[in-house]
């Protein structure tokens, strides 16, 4: 077993917030040492919790559409590494959505994890709360998104996926218009394999 392996079968094994996770612990991570993608989501729901398959539900499929990658290339972690903010199902807010990532999992586990990520070339943060923790200054989910190209030419802001999303893009036509375009030429870049280099 490599380094990564060993911390993956850690993260895994991960029982910190057992005692206020409503369906108990499932982290739910995937990703190799060679992964050139990273994508910093929320935290799964309760359809990711029970298959174990990151963004295994619409907000996946919203996701996928939008930087045109197919569900064999996404699910590839030689390729794309997937980490969400928190690793387990939190449970259900007051507002009725999902509850926000428990901030235990980041601090304990992003750091260790990213620095077997060398190969990386491009992090998505979806959604509010991967760019909180990764986008500097304070803007809006919106503004975040709108002036992505103003941030860490590394890492590339999206709205959340999520069916909450139908209306956000209602408001804001320039993201499929302008955006999405521009994502989806940033992926194929990191995941571009150069002329005389083997692919993994």
């Amino acid at each position: 077993m490599t380094e990564l392996d060993v911390l993956l079968r850690d993260v895994r094994a991960c029982t910190v917030c057992a005692a206020a996770l409503p369906l108990g612990p499932r982290p739910v991570v995937r990703m190799a040492a060679t992964a050139r993608l990273l994508i910093i989501g929320q935290a799964p729901g309760t359809r990711v919790h029970a298959s174990g398959v990151p963004w295994d539900d619409p907000s996946g499929e919203r996701l996928r559409a939008w930087t045109s990658l197919d569900a064999t290339t996404f699910y590839d972690p030689a390729k794309i590494a997937i980490m969400p903010m928190g690793f387990c199902y939190p449970g259900v807010a007051a507002s009725g959505g999902d509850a926000p990532p428990r901030r235990q999992c980041a601090p304990l586990w992003h750091a260790a994890l990213r620095a077997h990520l060398a190969d990386v070339r491009l992090t998505l943060l979806v959604g509010l709360y991967a760019q909180k923790a990764y986008w500097p200054g304070r803007l809006t989910l919106t503004e975040t998104v709108r002036r992505f190209a103003e941030g860490p030419a590394a890492f590339f802001p999206l709205p959340h996926p999520s069916w909450r999303s139908t209306g956000w893009m209602r408001r804001n036509p320039w993201f499929e218009a302008e955006i999405v375009p521009v994502l989806r030429d940033r992926v194929s870049a990191a995941l571009r394999v150069e002329p005389g280099i083997a692919e993994n």
